[in-house]
Order: C-alpha cells, then sequence, then structure tokens
C-alpha cells in the first residue's frame, strides 16, 4: 500500500517515536489497517496498540469476531484491549439511537486506551466510500458547508489512513495476500441510514452515471476542507471583533460590526455563536442561522426561539444569545440518567468565593502570576518584562485581549472586578478623565449589562475594559522601563483553550 504511506508522511499523521492506538473491529477495513501499520510499523517507527469493541449486538457472531482480533493481535504480537458492553442498555441510558451510542462507546475505549498506554495518535478504518457516503449523507441533512468537508484525515489526535484508497482496493490487497477478515451480515441490511446511502445510492452513482464518482466525491471534499479551514479563520477574526461574553453563557453580537461582513462570514459567525452557547453542533440548521441573522432588521425587543433551548433576542446594540436557563459545563457533557446534569442547570455560578448577584467583589490580579474567576471559564496572566532596546511603538500587541501598560506607574495592587461608584477612565493624553457611568452612557451600553462589564483596575483608576478600551493612562513610551502584559483567556467547557485567535469579548 504506497499510496498509503505516501498519505501518512503527506498528512504528518505519525511521528518518529509515537505510539498509535488503532480501531480494530474484525472488519475488512479495520484488518486492513491493522495490516498496513504493522507494515509500516518499523519504517516509520512507531508502536502500535489494538482497541476492540465487543457491542454486544449480535450474540455468538459478535464473539467469532472478537476472537478473530485476539487471534490477530497474538500472531503479531500486538497489545491489544477488548471492551465488552451492553449497547441496547446504554443508547437507553445515554438516549441515543443504536448508530450514535456505538460511536460515542468506541470513542470513550479508544481515548481510554491512548491515556492508558500514552498513546498520540488514534487509527480508525474510514475510507473513500465512507467519506463519500459522510458526503451524501451530510448534504441530504443540509449540513452546509463543514458537512461538505466530508472526514478530515486528520482531526486532533485521530488519524484515517485509509482515506487515500478505496472499497474495492482494500479487499484486493486483502485478496492478494489471502488475509481474511470478518464479515458483519447487518452491514448488507438497509435498516441504517449509511447502508441505505452504501447499498441503493452509491452503486448507481458508480454503475450508471460515472465509475469514478467517489474518487471525484473525495477529491472535492479535499478542496472544500482547504476553502473551510480559510473561513474558519476568518469567522476567528470576526468573532474577536464583534462577539461579548457574559458570564451568564449570553453571547451579544454588535451589530456595528457584524454588518461589515459579507454573508456568508455573518452566517458561519452565527453558527459560531449558537455552537457555543449549546456546546453541540446537531439540530442547528440554515433555518435557525437565517432566523437570527433576520433579528438584526427588526426592533429592540423581539426574539426566536432556538434549538437546545437557546434564544436569540434583539438588543440595544445587536443581537444577544442564551440559553433559557443556563447550563453550565457539566450539564452540557451528558451524563447516563441527566440527575447531575439537572442539578449542574440550577447551580448558581460564582467569581471566585461571591455569590454572582450581578456584580462581585473584586479579586486581586496575581502579578506576575494567574489569576482564575472559577466557575467563568476565564484566567487572567500577568507578566512583567523589561523593554528590549529596539522598542517601537509596532512592537505593542494589537489584540483586543492582550494589553500592556508600564509598570513603573503603577502603584498599588490591581484587581478584576465591576464597577464602583467612583470609577472613572482617562480617556485621552491630556489625562482628562471620564467617570465609567457616562463613559457607559455615551457608549449606548444597556443599563441591565453595566454591572457585568469587567474591569481592571488600580483603586477607583480604571485601567482596562477588556472588550471595550484601555485607559490611556499607563500607556508604554519611550521612557518605559518595565512592561506589565495582561492578557485574558476564555477556556472551552471541555477544558481546552480557544485557539487561533484574540479571545472573544468578556463581560461578567
Amino acid at each position: 500500500m504506497k499510496r498509503v504511506e505516501e498519505f501518512i508522511r503527506q498528512q504528518d499523521m505519525i511521528a518518529r517515536g509515537e505510539r498509535v492506538i488503532a480501531g480494530i473491529s474484525g472488519g475488512a477495513d479495520s484488518v486492513c489497517l491493522f495490516c498496513v501499520l504493522m507494515e509500516l510499523r518499523e519504517k516509520l517507527g512507531f508502536d502500535l496498540v489494538a482497541v476492540h469493541v465487543n457491542h454486544g449486538l449480535r450474540g455468538e457472531a459478535a464473539d467469532r469476531d472478537e476472537e478473530f482480533v485476539r487471534q490477530l493481535c497474538s500472531t503479531h504480537h500486538v497489545p491489544l484491549e477488548v471492551f465488552r458492553i451492553n449497547m441496547e442498555s446504554i443508547a437507553k441510558i445515554w438516549k441515543q439511537s443504536l448508530e450514535e451510542a456505538g460511536r460515542t462507546a468506541r470513542r470513550n475505549a479508544f481515548e481510554s486506551v491512548c491515556e492508558q498506554y500514552g498513546g498520540s495518535k488514534i487509527a480508525l478504518a474510514h475510507h473513500q466510500n465512507d467519506n463519500a457516503e459522510t458526503l451524501l449523507w451530510n448534504l441530504s441533512r443540509g449540513a452546509g458547508l463543514e458537512g461538505m468537508c466530508g472526514i478530515r484525515p486528520v482531526n486532533g489526535k485521530y488519524i484515517r489512513p485509509l482515506l487515500s484508497v478505496n472499497r474495492s482496493e482494500i479487499e484486493r490487497y486483502l485478496a492478494e495476500r489471502n488475509q481474511p477478515y470478518c464479515t458483519d451480515e447487518t452491514n448488507a441490511q438497509i435498516d441504517y441510514t449509511r447502508n441505505k446511502l452504501r447499498h441503493l445510492v452509491l452503486p448507481v452513482l458508480e454503475e450508471q452515471v460515472n465509475t469514478q464518482a467517489v474518487r471525484h466525491m473525495n477529491e472535492t471534499m479535499e478542496q472544500m476542507q482547504e476553502l473551510q479551514s480559510y473561513m474558519e479563520l476568518q469567522t476567528d477574526e470576526a468573532y474577536a471583533c464583534c462577539v461579548n461574553i457574559s458570564c451568564q453563557g449570553q453571547l451579544i453580537i454588535s451589530w456595528e460590526m457584524f454588518r461589515q461582513f459579507p454573508d456568508i462570514l455573518k452566517k458561519m459567525l452565527i453558527r459560531r455563536c449558537m455552537e457555543e452557547i449549546c456546546g453541540k453542533k446537531k439540530d442547528i440548521s440554515q433555518v435557525h442561522i437565517r432566523a437570527v441573522l433576520e433579528l438584526f432588521g427588526k426592533q429592540t425587543g423581539r426574539s426566536v426561539d432556538l434549538p437546545y433551548g437557546m434564544q436569540a433576542k434583539r438588543i440595544y446594540e445587536g443581537v444577544r444569545l442564551q440559553t433559557c436557563r443556563k447550563i453550565l459545563p457539566e450539564a452540557r457533557q451528558g451524563t447516563p440518567d441527566g440527575h447531575a446534569a439537572a442539578q449542574a442547570a440550577n447551580t448558581v455560578e460564582r467569581a471566585g468565593n461571591t455569590e454572582y448577584t450581578g456584580r462581585f467583589s473584586p479579586v486581586p490580579l496575581a502579578v506576575p502570576g494567574e489569576t482564575v474567576l472559577e466557575g467563568r471559564n476565564l484566567t487572567i496572566r500577568c507578566k512583567i518584562f523589561e523593554k528590549s532596546e529596539g522598542f517601537s511603538a509596532n512592537d505593542i500587541p494589537q489584540k483586543v485581549y492582550t494589553k500592556w501598560f508600564d509598570y513603573d506607574i503603577i502603584k498599588n495592587s490591581l484587581y478584576i472586578r465591576t464597577r464602583q461608584d467612583e470609577d472613572s477612565i482617562v480617556i485621552d493624553k491630556a489625562g482628562h478623565r471620564q467617570k465609567i457611568k457616562k463613559w457607559f452612557i455615551n457608549k449606548k451600553i444597556p443599563a441591565e449589562s453595566r454591572d457585568q462589564i469587567l474591569l481592571i483596575a488600580e483603586g477607583s483608576q480604571v485601567l482596562w475594559i477588556p472588550g471595550y478600551r484601555r485607559s490611556s493612562a499607563c500607556q508604554v513610551q519611550d521612557t518605559t522601563k518595565r512592561i506589565l502584559q495582561i492578557e485574558m483567556q476564555i477556556y472551552k467547557s471541555d477544558g481546552g483553550k480557544k485557539n487561533g485567535r484574540d479571545n472573544p469579548g468578556i463581560s461578567v
């Protein structure tokens, strides 16, 4: 399989010294994957561990598949981890279809073994026909541009080396090596959506339209992936420009900036915001995106209901997206019986040790160091460093959520907090001050939002209103010796950081 090897190298799937966890069901595709990885293991310099999941759906046939995989791995001296689960029971508990629950269970198994063995990659056996089925399925469901990208060869730690070949090439490879494999009789049934596409649609396309239909569809998906990657970068920039986040899980899309973008970017930004609010992608369609987009042309106070309990409402500065009931990260991840999710949904969020009631008590910043606002997925990092000899104004980062200050001018401790009555901000180089209350009014920030916006302050002097403006005081100049860098970063609900862009607007 020279083409598979070239594909692995081209996509930078496996580096020397890595440990690859491979999902092996016993079917032709996964056995082919196993054999190819065995051939390349020494050449590319990686270790291999196999995982088999017995779903408990096919009785003796499933047990035979498990035994086959055990023998295959034993013969080639490859470590194997087997998971036996009751899929019907799990699907009921998770309230998912058998297909969806099966994917979740397999992924959990792969992740578990990856952590156990210190793996860095998880190899799956999807091939070009699988990719073509995915494209047809996504087109049928109206999944949009992202759905037209199909299955990505590399997605984080997940790799798919066989996306460079089709099903007939896999079968020919196994036949040439007299390599047996298991046949799952349920694959011939058309009860499942994918099987319908596999047996009723793709054969017609290949036999009656174009014999290279599958290959051409895969080539198109590669182009769509390139386009999608570019559009995601554009969406990142748009998000950083015009989206503010509140601690209640609200996203506010500012019309002033939003209106400057083309329609396709507006729609992608709205989808991004909806996915961030509910933590899911499924069931968000173009109908919902258009409904939110149309709100920008309606009067203040109009709203639309959306999937997963979301609501979009037209407000003075744009559109606010929120859930009708606050869903914390624990609830979003899902639990077997939903009890913990319900508890999490009713939990009051806290900033530091202060119960959220609008404003909250000042939290001192660790300078230098890291300050975390618990329950808000927000980290503030402070770093002090000497100004370089060749410093110029161009060196100052022009990022929304990373700011530099002249540290030698700052005499007192810094706090992150919401507004106080005596707060003011320096609005020009001459040192003129303006009350924060008046500044909010001048900027037409809604009254209900003013007590929620974060400030970084030295006493009553506000140095920075993240997402809005920084003070004209304490700016880095030629006379500055030490620079204080303050960076704010929002964490995703799954524990990862937002990457590839400066963080979005933050309010509390």
